[in-house]
């Protein structure tokens, strides 16, 4: 173990994240899959999937989510669900809707699967659409319609950024039309292909203002009929989120090619090599090697957050956002008013409260874009 990761005792992880695919048939502007997706190998194969859910199960994970991309594109997560039902995780299916029918929903109940939930971009079919570069809008309606009717709690999942943060009061009536029982409101976080298009997708302030009323007005309106969940942009936070609740301390994420990262964004982060569950062992990726240990503990932090009384609580923050937006990872996590990269993050709220012509286009997710970023090697946002 690193000398970082010895400051403090390694627990076991508790929530494991499967992305089965980076294959989606939706191309989301705010996907938080990389933007150089195209750059990896093949999948994982049923076997070793089910190896993955044995190990990371022995380790102690308790809670599983199945994921993406889309993991309805896999044909075999029947039998992953099944298998891990029979390990005894709690299991999650977050998807887009795309792909399922009335055989595959009834074969994922009798397989175990604890919970669904359902993406919608927006309440109108046309911005819905939009967003996703997807006619998917009337069959996501017919997919919650589905989710409800076998028996799931109705949980959907909202991204909200500038483009339709002003239709939350309509999102949640729909939602209460669909008979939700769950609402997560999640606003963008700027990594993946979102940081690409940041410019065309931080709200205003006063966007954020309103919606954050209407979310309020909507709660009073329904009590407990609907937990609604309202999640703030890190941009207009004055404290970065104790991401993960620390690196390498109750989350581990398997990637499509089998790649084991700390957190979802972290591959693109530079000076780590990531291991591979085709080249070592769960147990040795998550206690032993270099890369989880990397920002375990507090030796690797620079001032001020070596000093901060709220190092036990943030753990420094985020160290994908601070390297997309200073270079480097180990600063301090610039949401933090605190951090001497603090203007970076004010300045592009300010940007946002007069917005202009983006200087970018908005690049949707697909393999075409994938690849020209890649390509191009340069820096996405300032």
């Amino acid at each position: 173990m690193s000398e970082a990761g010895s400051e403090r005792k390694v627990g076991n992880p508790l929530w494991l994240l499967a992305e089965l695919t980076y294959r989606c048939p939706l191309h989301c502007v705010y996907c938080s899959n990389p933007v150089d997706y195209t750059r990896y190998g093949a999948e994982l194969s049923t076997d070793e999937w089910v190896r993955v859910l044995r190990e990371a199960r022995a380790l102690g994970c308790a809670q599983l989510g199945f994921s993406g991309g889309e993991p309805l594109l896999r044909d075999d997560l029947e039998a992953l669900v099944q298998e891990a039902h029979r390990l005894g995780y709690y299991t999650n299916l977050i998807t887009s809707g795309v792909g399922l029918n009335e055989r595959r929903i009834a074969a994922l109940k009798a397989g175990g699967l604890d919970h669904i939930q359902l993406s919608f971009q927006d309440s109108t079919r046309e911005l819905n659409d939009f967003l996703s570069h997807t006619r998917t809008f009337d069959l996501k309606y017919r997919m919650a319609q589905l989710i409800k009717a076998h028996g799931y709690p109705m949980v959907l999942n909202v991204v909200l950024h500038r483009q339709n943060i002003d239709h939350v009061e309509q999102i949640l009536e729909m939602a209460e039309k669909l008979g939700a029982e769950y609402v997560e409101l999640a606003n963008t976080q700027y990594y993946g292909w979102a940081f690409v298009n940041r410019d065309h997708l931080l709200p205003s302030r006063e966007q954020l203002e309103r919606a954050e009323a209407a979310t309020q007005r909507f709660r009073e309106k329904v009590g407990d009929r609907m937990r609604i969940y309202f999640v703030v942009p890190d941009y207009y936070a004055n404290r970065p989120k104790a991401c993960m609740n620390g690196w390498g301390s109750v989350f581990v994420c398997v990637c499509p090619d089998g790649v084991v990262l700390p957190c979802h964004e972290a591959r693109g982060l530079p000076g780590l090599t990531f291991p591979s569950v085709r080249e070592a062992s769960l147990q040795w990726i998550w206690y032993e090697s270099p890369a989880f240990n990397r920002y375990r503990g507090e030796g690797w932090m620079k001032a001020p957050c070596r000093s901060c009384p709220e190092r036990v609580k943030d753990f420094g923050g985020c160290r994908c956002q601070a390297y997309l937006l200073t270079g480097d990872p180990a600063n301090a996590d610039p949401v933090c008013d605190l951090s001497p990269y603090h203007r970076v993050v004010t300045e592009a709220v300010a940007r946002a409260q007069r917005p202009t012509a983006a200087a970018r286009p908005i690049l949707f997710r697909d393999d075409r874009n994938a690849r020209a970023l890649s390509e191009a090697q340069a820096p996405l946002a300032q």
